[in-house]
């Protein structure tokens, strides 16, 4: 396993466990994870993990900056690993 295959691999699971507590916290009532956290996640390779977890949970489906941010930053994601296998070649 390469190095950028282990890092997406934490760094989603982790985003999307995440998205997945803060859910939780939103039914409870109880402390959230600032919205702030949960797109960084996002933006530090953790675009997957934030859109399987909006899905799953059903969270964040109703804020634009999630909505348009997340599946925006998976893209660019797609594109740069794409781009870095095939230079890799």
């Amino acid at each position: 396993m390469s190095i950028l295959t282990g890092y997406l691999a934490v760094i989603n699971f982790t985003t999307w466990v995440a998205y997945g507590l803060d859910k939780g916290r939103a039914k409870s009532g109880k402390w959230r994870i600032p919205e702030r956290t949960l797109l960084l996640l996002a933006l530090i390779g953790g675009s997957l993990g934030a859109l399987a977890g909006m899905i799953m949970f059903r969270h964040k489906t109703r804020k634009a900056k999630f909505v348009i941010s997340v599946p925006v930053m998976f893209v660019v994601h797609c594109v740069i690993v794409t781009m870095l296998a095939l230079k890799l070649k």
